[in-house]
């Protein structure tokens, strides 16, 4: 199903936006194209049961969550001296070639309608380019969210044999006023042969918010692109992770965790496509529900005609701390030759009665052993984070939302 067009959304809107830039011409085109396309295409595509959507994307009043031409944000950037870690507004002057060379490459911005919207409305953002043998371990990109409306695009480009690690968090600050607000998230990875990304993103807007994000990354030969992704805020958030291995010996490993509480709404999806030989992806996501919070999880290994000698896996585990709490998985093994070792699984439960008796019988307070209870089930998740200061920030959230 499409959305309707916000009335306050026009080619002139976009074009004030562009000239408030001073942006070369092709990327105003690339804009003016996304917007033209938005009268055709569809929401993202959500999950469904005969009689039920899972996710209810069409309820978004994009008529007043979008304000396009007030847009504000207070973005932190941090990096090493040989990393060009810039916003695009300075990157197109010294780098717009490579720019108009990749923007768009890794994520089709016409993809659905929110990513076409994105594509015409963003103001913020950041460029981050690694040049050959560079390794770089500490991006950091902290922004926070000061507009009714906020549409953010990053493209990382990496050269051969070097590496990065790129954290990244939003938050909301100000506002203008009482309503409700929106957050848009694109972000691609161009890994070139032989290098090594890792992305991590915390995302903790506040619960008057709506959010969307699509990351996506394509390797190259035997290069590497993790994921590491953390959702605690947000009234409904979707949440697209995507790697397409199209480099012979390439790996990526997708790691999430959210925590919902309230009548929080999280919708998060792992995707993984095996276009090349001895490709290798391991996709991991925990998550707890609180009250009457509701989780969505769609996760695809989809395993191409040529890519032999692929081994990829994939697990899913929900903790519901409330009867009214409810979640939703569907794993998914898509696999088109025989020489694959592949595995998925899921699972929903509630804290173990007995390990809460046991704990409650030595003295433990309930309430305490329930939140060490929780804790210890995002133990696995954040073994799997070797990036001490986001799996710490992650601790810290959990730890807040416990107590």
């Amino acid at each position: 199903m499409s959305a309707q067009l916000p009335a306050n959304l026009s080619a002139e809107t976009v074009r004030e936006i562009s000239d408030a830039r001073d942006e070369p011409e092709w990327l105003l085109e690339t804009r003016l194209d996304a917007l033209s396309a938005l009268d055709d295409l569809e929401l993202p595509n959500v999950i469904q049961t005969p009689g039920r959507r899972w996710t209810n994307l069409e309820a978004l009043d994009f008529e007043s969550l979008v304000d396009p031409l007030n847009q504000s944000d207070e973005t932190t950037r941090e990096a090493p001296d040989d990393v060009v870690v810039l916003p695009f507004t300075e990157a197109l002057d010294e780098y717009g070639d490579l720019i108009e060379e990749r923007f768009g490459s890794v994520v089709d911005l016409e993809t659905n309608y929110l990513t076409a919207l994105s594509a015409a409305l963003f103001t913020t953002g950041t460029f981050i380019y690694v040049p050959e043998g560079v390794n770089a371990e500490d991006v950091k990109i902290r922004a926070e969210m000061n507009s009714r409306s906020l549409f953010s695009h990053t493209l990382v480009v990496t050269e051969e044999s070097s590496s990065v690690t790129i954290l990244e968090g939003i938050e909301s600050g100000e506002s203008s006023g009482d309503d409700a607000r929106y957050f848009s998230n694109l972000v691609e990875v161009d890994a070139g042969e032989n290098s090594y990304v890792q992305y991590g993103s915390l995302q903790n807007l506040a619960e008057d918010s709506y959010t969307y994000s699509l990351k996506r990354g394509i390797t190259a030969n035997h290069s590497t692109v993790n994921w590491i992704e953390g959702n605690l805020g947000s009234r409904l958030t979707r949440s697209d992770i995507e790697t397409e291995l199209n480099g012979e010996g390439s790996e990526t490993k997708i790691v999430g965790a959210f925590f919902g509480h309230g009548d929080q709404h999280l919708d998060v999806n792992a995707r993984v496509w095996h276009n090349a030989e001895n490709t290798m992806a391991d996709l991991v996501t925990r998550g707890v529900l609180d009250e009457e919070a509701r989780s969505v999880y769609e996760g695809v290994q989809n395993v191409g005609r040529d890519a032999w000698r692929t081994n990829s896996y994939q697990r899913e585990n929900t903790l519901m701390l409330s009867d009214e709490s409810e979640a939703d998985a569907s794993p998914k093994l898509i696999i088109h030759n025989h020489d694959t070792e592949a595995s998925h699984a899921a699972s929903v439960g509630q804290v173990d009665k007995e390990d809460l008796f046991y704990m409650v019988s030595r003295s433990i307070p309930e309430r305490q052993a329930r939140n060490m209870l929780v804790e210890g089930f995002f133990v696995p998740v954040l073994e799997e984070i070797d990036v001490d200061e986001f799996r710490e920030d992650l601790e810290e959230l959990i730890a807040a939302r416990l107590h």
